[in-house]
């Protein structure tokens, strides 16, 4: 039964959408209506500008380790890991914004921050390496994924290992038209680095 309670909690906040609240309150802009219509923190950067696009990338990672410190601190006999994945469920698809939310990124490595610190550090620096080199989001977000999940192999933690080759696929999944543009050279490219 805590299982239900807690995923449920985790679902609805990670069913908060900071894109569109920022966007609605801060600038009058519903960012759905806008650039790729994605409720994430990409989005929000090209379509709000780089303080809003901070401000929802933060939020949206804590609302995945708000998910996973819950358990921890008020049931610690369940597996805070199991717990994050509703809340990037939730990201994904907010009872909140109508089933449409963001692309799994942010909240998975909160989801991660929350659990193994180290691990978020290596992932952050993985995503801004790749994106310097590749000047695309979606593929940066791919590619740590797959870097993270090869480190948690190294790391021996089969429930890690387990939760992050899942959240991997989740981000994969979300990005389907994204690998799309990508091998037909259309994709957009950052300008901001």
């Amino acid at each position: 039964m805590d299982y239900v309670i807690f995923a449920v909690i985790a679902y609805l906040i990670g069913s908060i959408p900071f894109g569109l609240i920022v966007g609605k309150l801060g600038y009058k802009i519903d960012i759905r209506q806008h650039g790729s219509g994605n409720l994430g923190g990409t989005n929000s950067f090209r379509v709000l500008g780089f303080k809003a696009g901070l401000l929802v990338t933060v939020c949206d990672i804590l609302k995945g380790t708000l998910a996973v410190i819950l358990p921890v601190v008020f049931a610690d006999h369940l597996n805070a890991l199991i717990i994050g994945i509703f809340a990037v469920i939730g990201h994904m698809y907010p009872v909140f914004a109508k089933f449409k939310g963001g692309k799994a990124v942010a909240t998975s490595g909160g989801v991660i921050l929350g659990v193994n610190p180290l691990l978020f550090l290596i992932m952050l620096a993985t995503f801004f390496v790749s994106l310097y080199l590749t000047k695309y989001v979606s593929l940066s977000s791919m590619i740590t994924g797959i870097v993270t999940v090869t480190v948690t192999i190294f790391l021996q933690e089969t429930g890690l290992f387990i939760v992050t080759s899942l959240l991997t696929l989740f981000v994969f999944y979300r990005h389907r038209a994204n690998i799309k543009r990508i091998i037909n050279k259309t994709e957009p490219k950052i300008t901001w680095m």
